[in-house]
């Protein structure tokens, strides 16, 4: 596992507050299920289809139709418990959340309150090499999604387009835990990463995949920590919930300033009413969606067209037993087996199409090295083609080619660049490039030093300058290495101009 230090969230200062205030966050996130049915219908969960072309009856609420469990989904859900550390609870069960709205056909949500598929669980946030935060997790409940209402296609009417009703969504509720806008961003970032690892979620938060509601609220320095010892709430200030974030540059814009807002309203002498809001991202503000009187009274009772879910622990432990690594333990290796420093094994384990790509270049190779060509040079490349690492036209063995070419001193990396680039934008081998261009480093001692033999002698004032000031050898190195067409090996060239200069 990572070497990391756990350490406490400092107080977070507000400029223009008059005094130190804490922010104290808690997350709920709404991760869609990657599945190809919904929760309780064999209906599509294609993104993009037309409205309200993948709808079930039993999505449309027809009468008569009952719910049918997706194994599947369930199966999803279990998976990211486990991928958390979390309790998987053997016996949970599902209710109706009443409320009416016009997406929402049933009138009501299939939802789990009272007797969640996976309770306690934890994500590390790294806030710098080696430093981790906790965050708690609450619990993982399976819930369906409602439809989605269109305003803005005619002046005088709206629409509804059920597609997505009754997608499979997993509500995954984290612990007040949080204690700034940067912290929670990563944490959405790590979770996401970790989804995305296990294939339970794709993380698009464009599409709406993944979303967000995010709970803030103030506090004086060290209520925190009394709410840690006691558990009571009433440590913490009022909290206001903001909805439906999916872009986590506004989950941090929408947190700062929704603590602004709420110091500003203490500090002046009033209180801050518990909640629904919403972030307008032009504004760069939030703004009032339902007060706590106005909110719903969602009468929840058990769902009586569903039995309570049971699975068996043999089940569990063969889908833990076929769990793949997770970022954390990626990462460790990356830094244990290659060599790598902590920057670079998080940034090729950010993706786990990124971490293989890697991998498969750096098998047999020089880790650093491999990771080197992969981070610096193809990333970089593909960022300037908008292209992510599964439409790389070049392969990683093709990277790791290039690699071997230059450990064996068949190349230099000057040349190695070279050949990148055609193997790039040709897909050729690398090792077909070097010896059909006549690309191969010339590395001759007889055939460099005659190159620099001839150099020396027609430029005695540069021999007398570098000679007083060794520094400008250099230019010695650029002469021969023009002279050769950049073929001859570098670190040759430069020890027998040392030699042949006397420095």
């Amino acid at each position: 596992m990572l070497d990391l230090t756990y350490e406490a969230p400092k107080v977070k200062t507000i400029s223009g507050a008059k005094s130190d205030w804490e922010l104290v966050i808690g997350m709920e996130i709404h991760a869609q299920i990657a599945s190809n049915a919904k929760l309780f219908s064999g209906a599509s969960t294609k993104f993009g289809a037309e409205p309200n072309n993948n709808v079930a009856f039993v999505d449309a609420a027809m009468p008569g139709m009952l719910p049918v469990i997706n194994d599947f989904c369930v199966e999803q859900a279990v998976r990211t418990g486990l991928g958390l550390k979390a309790q998987i609870n053997l016996t949970s069960a599902f209710d109706r959340k009443n409320y009416f709205y016009p997406d929402l056909p049933q009138g009501y949500q299939i939802s789990q309150l009272y007797h969640p598929i996976v309770g306690e669980g934890e994500v590390l946030v790294e806030m710098g090499e080696g430093i981790a935060r906790r965050v708690r997790i609450e619990r993982i409940h399976i819930e369906q999604d409602a439809g989605k209402s269109i305003h803005d296609m005619d002046p005088a009417m709206s629409f509804v387009d059920l597609n997505r009703t009754g997608v499979a969504l997993m509500e995954i509720v984290s612990r007040p835990d949080i204690r700034g806008p940067e912290e929670a961003a990563a944490y959405v970032g790590k979770l996401r990463q970790i989804l995305r690892y296990l294939g339970t979620c794709d993380g698009n938060m464009q599409n709406g995949n993944l979303r967000a509601d995010v709970n803030v609220s103030i506090c004086q320095p060290g209520a925190y920590e009394k709410f840690i010892k006691t558990g009571d709430f009433s440590h913490l200030g009022t909290r206001c919930e903001i909805k439906n974030m999916n872009s986590m540059r506004f989950i941090q814009q929408a947190i700062d300033y929704e603590a602004r807002r709420q110091i500003q309203i203490v500090e002046s002498g009033g209180s801050v009413d518990q909640e629904t809001r919403l972030y307008d991202p032009d504004k760069g503000e939030t703004r009032s969606m339902r007060s706590k009187e106005e909110a719903h009274d969602y009468r929840y009772f058990p769902d009586p067209d569903l039995l309570p879910l049971v699975i068996e622990q043999s089940w569990v432990d063969d889908i833990a037993a076929r769990l793949p690594e997770l970022p954390d333990q990626k990462k460790a290796r990356f830094i244990a087996d290659f060599g790598l420093s902590d920057y670079d094994a998080s940034v090729l384990t950010a993706e786990a199409e990124n971490a293989a790509f890697f991998e498969a270049a750096a098998a047999g190779n020089d880790g650093k090295l491999a990771a080197n060509w992969v981070i610096n040079e193809l990333f970089g490349r593909l960022k300037k083609d908008a292209l992510d690492i599964t439409q790389s036209p070049i392969k990683p063995e093709q990277i790791g080619q290039i690699v071997s070419l230059i450990k064996s001193d068949a190349i230099s990396g000057k040349i190695a660049k070279d050949v990148f680039e055609i193997a790039y934008s040709t897909g050729r081998d690398p090792a077909e490039i070097v010896e059909t261009e006549g690309l191969k480093q010339v590395t001759d001692t007889g055939a460099i030093e005659a190159a620099v033999d001839e150099i020396i002698a027609a430029n005695p004032a540069q021999v007398e300058k570098a000679q007083a000031n060794p520094k400008l050898a250099g230019w010695f190195v650029g002469q021969v290495m023009k002279a050769t067409g950049g073929k001859a090996n570098p670190k040759a060239v430069n020890d027998i101009i040392m030699t042949k200069l006397g420095l």
